[in-house]
């Protein structure tokens, strides 16, 4: 089976090197540096195409060719791209994590027989898996909570922080209001509000703030309260807060010696030197996923914890780990048949059918990707 990554970036090239450990799979991966392709095709049978994928009809030509599609673009052109797939009828997954609505393609997709699994990362991602998996179990879903963090292991002032994916999404974490569930209302507030401070064990104390990470989950989910909550090291949010506070993340020129300047292009300029993985560089990701609700009557709670860390031995960060690996096993899920439905298939639909739910955690541990789960009833709570 032939298949193409798109983007050969921080969590597209390793998803290329995982792919291409696969017999079943012939791996081709497309940037449009070649500096990217010739990093990670270096020891791995994975062809290469140098390729500009910002136009849809050239991405749409290019995957023609090919049987999968693993579509790792940056979001501002990932809704394009993504588009562009479905409409050479290619079966697709997707981690380009676009701000527009997935659910404009559904008829589409359906048209053209395609699956399309939409932000199937780690968050969003195996979260929604496992929340749709709760949600699938339980009779009535009352409250849900994840909280997820990418972070370097040694802790470096003044930032105490590394961007384990695309910075300037990170940037957006800080920028974008946060959406949430209360009491069955959507409740907008700034980002990076609420913080609270939670012990994480092998980690130690993060603080957690509020971010717009819900997405599909506020429509696709039966729940009167639900919530995302971004973990960083204590001490980052007023950091953040500082910047934004200043300006320093505006999108709107001003004018600095007679140039009109974005500010945000400025303070990436600045920043993303700082905060860029070094080779070696040890970074972790921390995930817990909380759903409660009544089952028969009782109240249950099922938990799903993640900690996982840079694995030296192949060099790859953990963020692209937990995020990449759970792209690739999805795609070996449709490969295998085991998956079928058509259209927009966002992650909590997979939680639907525990086969599947089975299928994904089983090929993460065989990647090392280990999800801890604990169960607790009223009087364990």
């Amino acid at each position: 089976m032939k298949v193409i990554v798109l983007g050969a970036g921080l969590v597209g090239g390793p998803m290329a090197i995982d792919l291409s450990k696969d017999k079943n799979f012939e791996v081709t991966l497309a940037d449009i540096r070649r500096e990217n392709l010739e990093q990670v095709v270096k020891n791995h049978a994975i062809s290469v195409v140098e390729k500009d994928l910002s136009d849809p009809a050239r991405v749409r030509k290019l995957v023609s060719d090919y049987d999968m599609v693993v579509n790792a673009v940056p979001g501002f052109m990932g809704f394009q791209t993504l588009r562009a797939i479905i409409e050479a009828g290619k079966n697709v997954v997707d981690i380009a994590f676009f701000i527009e609505d997935p659910f404009q393609l559904d008829e589409l997709a359906k048209k053209m027989k395609v699956t399309a699994i939409m932000d199937i990362g780690v968050a969003p991602g195996m979260c929604n898996v496992l929340i749709g998996y709760a949600d699938h179990l339980l009779d009535e879903t009352e409250h849900v909570v994840y909280y997820v963090g990418g972070l370097p292991q040694l802790r470096e002032w003044p930032w105490e922080y590394k961007a384990v994916f695309s910075p300037i999404d990170v940037i957006e974490e800080y920028t974008r209001p946060a959406r949430y569930i209360e009491n069955g209302r959507m409740v907008v507030k700034p980002a990076l509000s609420d913080p609270e401070l939670i012990h994480f064990p092998g980690v130690g104390t993060l603080e957690a703030f509020n971010t717009d990470g819900l997405r599909s989950l506020a429509s696709t989910i039966h729940c009167p309260n639900m919530k995302e909550k971004t973990l960083r090291y204590p001490g980052h949010i007023e950091k953040m807060r500082v910047l934004r506070e200043m300006g320093l993340f505006g999108s709107v020129p001003i004018a600095v010696k007679g140039q009109m300047v974005r500010p945000i292009d400025l303070t990436a300029q600045l920043l993303f030197p700082k905060w860029k993985l070094k080779e070696g560089e040890v970074d972790i990701t921390v995930m817990q996923v909380m759903v409660e609700g009544k089952k028969e009557g009782r109240q249950i709670r099922y938990t799903w914890d993640l900690l996982d860390t840079y694995d030296a031995q192949t060099g790859i960060h953990s963020m692209a780990r937990t995020t990449g690996y759970t792209a690739t096993v999805a795609l070996r899920m449709i490969a295998s048949g085991l998956y079928t439905r058509k259209g927009i298939i966002v992650p909590e639909y997979i939680g639907q059918e525990p086969e599947c739910v089975d299928f994904l955690l089983n090929g993460l541990k065989e990647r090392g990707v280990i999800y801890s789960f604990n169960k607790s009833e009223p009087g364990e709570l």
